[in-house]
């Protein structure tokens, strides 16, 4: 890996890792991604499944890095309150709620009926 490339890989680690330490509901999103891993490999999920899965984990985490990002953004720019900079705000935390509400849906799609079939086979 030449010069830029790597110097662009090592600045979006050094992002994730800033965004890591700084956001709670990241973190919160990557137990969460952690778990729905996990259950996809304990019901061995097809590839579809998986690919859908993974892909609301990534809309999720790239959804909250966005936020993040906005937020910072807006607070070097404004100290003060400011009606323009709260619908900033607003809106990029409407991006993770969107995000999230979709994840949902699709996570209760693939692993709703297997949870069901086990709570009913017991």
């Amino acid at each position: 890996m030449g010069g830029p490339l790597k110097a662009s890989f090592r600045y979006a680690w050094r992002g994730l890792k800033l965004a890591l330490a700084r956001e709670r509901n990241l973190r919160i999103h990557f137990v969460l991604a952690a778990f729905a891993l996990g259950l996809a490999a304990a019901f061995a999920l097809s590839r579809l499944e998986w690919a859908l899965v993974v892909l609301c984990i990534g809309m999720v985490v790239a959804a909250e890095l966005f936020n993040a990002a906005v937020e910072s953004l807006v607070d070097l720019c404004q100290g003060d309150y400011h009606p323009l900079a709260a619908a900033a705000k607003d809106m990029a935390a409407a991006g993770v709620l969107i995000a999230a509400a979709i994840s949902l849906l699709v996570g209760g799609l693939v692993f709703i009926p297997r949870l069901w079939a086990i709570i009913n086979s017991s």
